[in-house]
């Protein structure tokens, strides 16, 4: 089984060399697979010193990781592709796990979804820290919907030529839409919790209100118009939803579940003011 490595990257050069050495830490035969870094209009790209080998930088001038990672497909020479992002830490297990879920059965016309784990970056995490940690990428409730996250994704080849690959009209939820089109076509999606990746816990109010705004554009900007309404309608309603799954998430302690409601409840006001903007004809968020 070989496997390509497919990463977008905008604005995040300061963060590949530590996605690199985790690649080569892998407890996978380094010759078995190859990283493709697909740049993606970034103002400035550091290439990194002493790059392993099989690492390969294209660069995509189509705005939006989405179009990135079609990019780096056509240019991939695995029979499986795994894709994962600049600022993600691949475990030295990820693509063992990974590819012993494919040599299962008929796996090979299966999505497979390795689990996503947010980390501190501080010692003492402040509020924007905690919503994130708290919130988390939940893959495998993400799974039991019928959709994973590309933070941690991999699917043949094959399959994905069958799909004719991600939308690239998408700025965010490019993902769900992929596993749900795959999902049609008889393709379900496999959870693999062996094949973690972490993810630094975002820990600024631009940054988790920024990536806010870019998932707030996916959801009413593309996709059939009913699933936009639905959308919108949601938008303009508090996060009761959120808020409850936020309440039993018991593996933080109640003072982080608290801290993290009030978080969302501000993210809600930024939401419904980013839905007004896109409306009135503002361009989406991309980053």
């Amino acid at each position: 089984m070989r496997f390509s490595v497919i990463v977008p990257v905008y604005q995040h050069w300061l963060l590949v060399p530590k996605l690199l050495a985790c690649l080569e830490r892998q407890e996978f035969p380094q010759d078995r697979f190859e990283t493709l870094l697909v740049d993606n209009g970034s103002s400035d790209v550091i290439v990194p010193k002493d790059m392993p080998p099989r690492t390969h930088i294209l660069h995509c001038p189509k705005p939006g990781s989405y179009a990135a990672r079609n990019h780096g497909v056509r240019e991939a020479k695995g029979a499986f592709l795994a894709f994962t992002d600049a600022d993600c830490m691949p475990s030295p297990q990820w693509l063992r796990a990974l590819a012993d879920a494919a040599e299962q059965g008929t796996a090979g016309e299966t999505l497979l979804a390795g689990s996503v784990e947010i980390v501190p970056v501080s010692q003492r995490p402040g509020p924007c820290e905690i919503y994130d940690i708290v919130k988390g990428i939940p893959q495998s409730r993400y799974v039991g919907r019928g959709y994973a996250a590309t933070a941690n994704l991999a699917v043949s080849r094959a399959v994905f030529d069958e799909l004719n690959g991600f939308d690239e009209s998408r700025f965010s939820g490019g993902d769900a839409d992929f596993c749900r089109r795959a999902g049609s076509k008889g393709h379900p999606i496999l959870y693999v919790p062996e094949a973690r990746v972490d993810h630094p816990a975002r820990a600024s109010w631009a940054e988790i209100t920024t990536k806010a705004r870019r998932v707030k554009g996916g959801q009413v900007m593309a996709g059939a118009p009913a699933r936009k309404r639905q959308w919108m309608l949601a938008t303009l309603l508090p996060p009761v939803r959120g808020a409850w799954h936020f309440l039993r998430a018991d593996r933080h302690s109640l003072k982080y579940r608290f801290i993290a409601i009030g978080v969302l409840l501000r993210i809600w006001l930024v939401e419904v003011h980013e839905l007004c903007r896109l409306l009135f004809g503002g361009a989406p968020e991309r980053r």
